[in-house]
């Protein structure tokens, strides 16, 4: 009897373990690369085309796919990157400061994430410098997804509806009325 109650013991132990590790790897929310692919520049030549018009006729465009669309955690490591590498400091927090604002649907040189790619790596005229050189291709893309999450572009599902930082700055802070504990309740 107690060598049966071992082995049913024994088999609700296996059966549990297995069950719990089919569990764990049916649990994929999204994917996270923990260690990023080494870097490597890539340079688009004609992958974000500011124009149809080009000698010898229209040529087939290359499809760019952005590895960080729809990545929550790419797109809050865009938001962090954004204030690391101050692009708030000519853009603000997207409404545009010095630079232009990210924040609208016209784009001068292209809303795709192509285009805001090749803007990022190359720079534009008039003051956007090239960062190609200074960023890993990964962060250009959570810079990207971020960007695009700014204008609704990536999917809602993704997109954090609020910021990950504690405000420090209490001068923005409703005042609490007179009469009225830190619990809610009236005194």
């Amino acid at each position: 009897m107690y060598l049966r109650c071992l082995r049913n013991l024994h088999s609700y132990r296996l059966l549990s373990a297995g069950l719990c590790l089919l569990a764990f790897s049916a649990c994929q929310r999204e994917k996270r690369e923990l260690r990023p692919s080494p870097t490597r520049l890539v340079v688009f030549s004609d992958a974000a085309r500011q124009s149809d018009i080009q000698p010898g006729g229209r040529q087939s465009q290359p499809v760019v796919a952005n590895p960080s669309h729809g990545s929550a955690y790419e797109i809050s490591e865009g938001a962090r990157l954004y204030d690391w590498y101050n692009c708030s400091g000519c853009h603000a927090g997207g409404g545009g400061g010095m630079g232009p604002p990210l924040i609208k649907t016209d784009w001068i040189y292209g809303g795709e994430p192509a285009n805001i790619f090749d803007t990022i790596v190359k720079g534009r005229p008039n003051g956007m410098p090239a960062w190609g050189n200074r960023i890993p291709e990964y962060q250009v893309w959570q810079l990207v997804s971020y960007v695009r999450s700014l204008n609704n572009l990536e999917p809602t599902s993704a997109t954090p509806a609020r910021t990950d930082t504690i405000q420090q700055d209490t001068a923005g802070l409703r005042p609490r009325p007179t009469g009225v504990a830190s619990s809610g309740v009236t005194k």
